[in-house]
């Protein structure tokens, strides 16, 4: 059986695949039925009743009022029908742990694409009742969409508001504050009007950029398998290895006293910046083969 991003974006190669991912442009490849099979054949996706009598845990429902994960609530494979009927989409999540093949295909494709072996990689099962979708939003994390059953529209545009964001945002939602302290524009709460349109049906694959605006609607109820890596950044990585080298220190390992007692507080920040000086004086000698090796190997 033929796993990884190549058997995924099959007949276009990983070469053209790149080229739109180094962009950070959207993918998509139409009708790649016989390379799926492995992923469409899955018992528990032939239909949506099926994986209701499948699925072992919670499943989310997205409230009408958002559309959007946002704004969800968990229910039980019973109960979920009913709320798919009454126009909710509905999302399992962590569905590799009922495959090894998709646990297989989520390492495989992990070490295609070049992310750290900190990368959290999972795969998620949408099922999208007709004329229902998602809220417009952006996500973190690095997306395949793999349409099973039915046909799906997909709006996706450029974010020119927030460069690599680190947090999900939905359109008209709350702020992460974080997010907010390096946003470029105020976020919009509408599309943008160069939103590209993808039409998905059984047998397409699309890869949804991070940090790209979208937003989906079914036409017809529809069932997709999605592959989503959240990578850790260069952030992620240096403070791995910044904690563990510092946890070698007896003098970084102590209670940080004094720091909200105004009578201690100059002793604090003595303290704090004595510290400080020892981390400049050992960076230098940092160097980033060691840090990968660390969390890589």
């Amino acid at each position: 059986m033929k796993t990884g991003l190549a058997a995924l974006i099959h007949p276009k190669s990983n070469d053209e695949f790149f080229a739109s991912y180094l962009k950070n442009l959207p993918f998509v490849v139409h009708a790649n039925q016989a390379h799926l099979l492995p992923l469409t054949e899955l018992p528990f996706l032939q239909s949506l009743k099926v994986l209701l009598k499948s699925w072992p845990a919670a499943i989310q429902a997205h409230l009408p009022d958002v559309r959007d994960e946002a704004s969800s609530i968990d229910t039980t494979p019973k109960d979920a029908q009913k709320l798919f009927d009454n126009g909710m989409g509905l999302l399992f999540n962590e569905a590799q742990s009922l495959s090894p093949v998709l646990q297989m295909w989520i390492e495989d494709m992990r070490k295609d694409l070049g992310l750290s072996s900190l990368t959290y990689g999972r795969c998620l099962i949408y099922a999208t009742p007709d004329g229902k979708g998602t809220a417009a939003h952006f996500d973190q994390n690095i997306n395949f969409v793999v349409q099973v059953h039915g046909t799906k529209k997909w709006w996706i545009a450029p974010n020119h508001h927030v460069d690599n964001p680190m947090t999900r945002h939905t359109m008209g939602q709350a702020c992460d504050p974080e997010l907010m302290s390096y946003i470029n524009a105020p976020l919009p709460i509408e599309m943008p009007e160069e939103a590209e349109l993808f039409e998905l049906h059984a047998g397409s694959v699309l890869f949804v950029p991070r940090g790209s605006w979208h937003m989906t609607e079914a036409q017809g109820d529809a069932l997709a398998l999605n592959f989503t890596f959240t990578a850790p950044t260069w952030i992620d990585l240096f403070s791995a290895a910044l904690r563990s080298r510092l946890a070698l220190s007896p003098e970084w390992r102590e209670t940080a006293d004094g720091v909200s007692d105004p009578a201690r507080q100059d002793e604090a920040e003595r303290k704090f910046d004595y510290l400080l000086s020892t981390l400049v004086a050992d960076i230098p000698n940092w160097r980033a083969g060691e840090i990968l090796g660390a969390t890589e190997f």
